[in-house]
């Protein structure tokens, strides 16, 4: 998905067209000031989406670093320990 580029002054006069372009084209805004880059708009179930996915990264990130520094266990123990949990907090 390639980004549009537009100026700044567009925001302001066509957001209607923008705002269309980022929810029906999916297609993200980057809007300029003076010449550079400045802002990045988006729709915001583009923007969820994006946040959903940083957060599986991360969480993929922390299991990678745990498998290599040995912090791991079997399944059938992982599985026990969060039934038990979830159990205690169910009797609260």
């Amino acid at each position: 998905m390639e980004a549009v580029i537009r100026p700044s002054s567009d925001l302001r006069n066509h957001y209607n067209e923008i705002s269309r372009q980022c929810h029906e084209e999916r297609t993200p805004v980057i809007i300029t000031v003076n010449g550079r880059g400045d802002t990045a708009v988006l729709g915001l179930q583009d923007y969820y989406q994006m946040k959903a996915e940083l957060e599986l990264l991360r969480t993929l990130s922390e299991a990678e670093e745990d498998v290599a520094a040995g912090r791991v266990a079997p399944v059938s123990d992982t599985f026990s320990s969060l039934r038990n949990e979830l159990l205690e907090r169910k009797n609260e």
